[in-house]
């Protein structure tokens, strides 16, 4: 599923991306080095994994979007 990185803070390696609804979805630390990211810009495209549906709904990795 591809998103739009909304945050990103580098110290605790976690943020937010929007979903292309606009939906917020947040996501944390491991899911960020399962993507082997070293930086994250707000605005970038990105992929993700996600796991669970709803208020459940978590994400399992963030990676670039690649075309």
């Amino acid at each position: 599923m591809q998103a739009t990185a909304y945050t990103y803070d580098p110290d605790s390696r976690s943020g937010q991306v929007l979903l292309d609804d606009g939906t917020p979805v947040p996501f944390d630390a491991p899911a960020f080095d399962a993507g082997g990211l070293r930086l994250l810009r707000p605005g970038q495209r990105v992929r993700v994994e996600t796991d669970g549906e709803g208020e459940a709904r978590r994400i399992t990795l963030v990676t670039l979007h690649t075309f």
